[in-house]
């Protein structure tokens, strides 16, 4: 398999945790016990999400004094919007021919509603 960047920061972005982490630090920089806090997971396992992120290049980390903040790197985000745009022509023209197929079965509805409906009114008039 070849290991290209798209392929690593996709499977960055496979797991909801690292997922969580990237929306807290679009807040801003944050610590390592800044991002562990709200999950039940204890400091090594968040220290081994946060080297993927690095790895895939969605985060970076800084030294402050004797603190490593974290902070996002949008540049990896914007290579997966422009792989995914590439698509875009694709699930808008199966909504166009999806939203015609709708159109197509509403009209024949259309049709049938004034079929029954004329049907009704002609056994009004002959009760038998």
């Amino acid at each position: 398999m070849v290991n290209d960047r798209l392929s690593e920061i996709l499977a960055a972005l496979a797991d909801p945790t690292r997922r969580a982490i990237l929306a807290r630090l679009e807040q801003g920089e944050a610590t390592v016990l800044e991002l562990a806090e709200p999950f039940d997971l204890k400091l090594p396992t968040v220290s081994k999400h946060l080297k993927v992120l690095q790895r895939a290049g969605l985060i970076s980390q800084g030294r402050r004094a004797q603190w490593r903040p974290c902070r996002l790197e949008v540049a990896p985000l914007q290579d997966v919007a422009d792989w995914i745009e590439r698509y875009r022509h694709l699930w808008e023209e199966r909504h166009d021919r999806l939203a015609d197929y709708l159109r197509e079965l509403q009209a024949g509805e259309g049709r049938n509603d004034g079929e029954v409906a004329e049907e009704r009114s002609d056994d009004k008039e002959d009760p038998l």
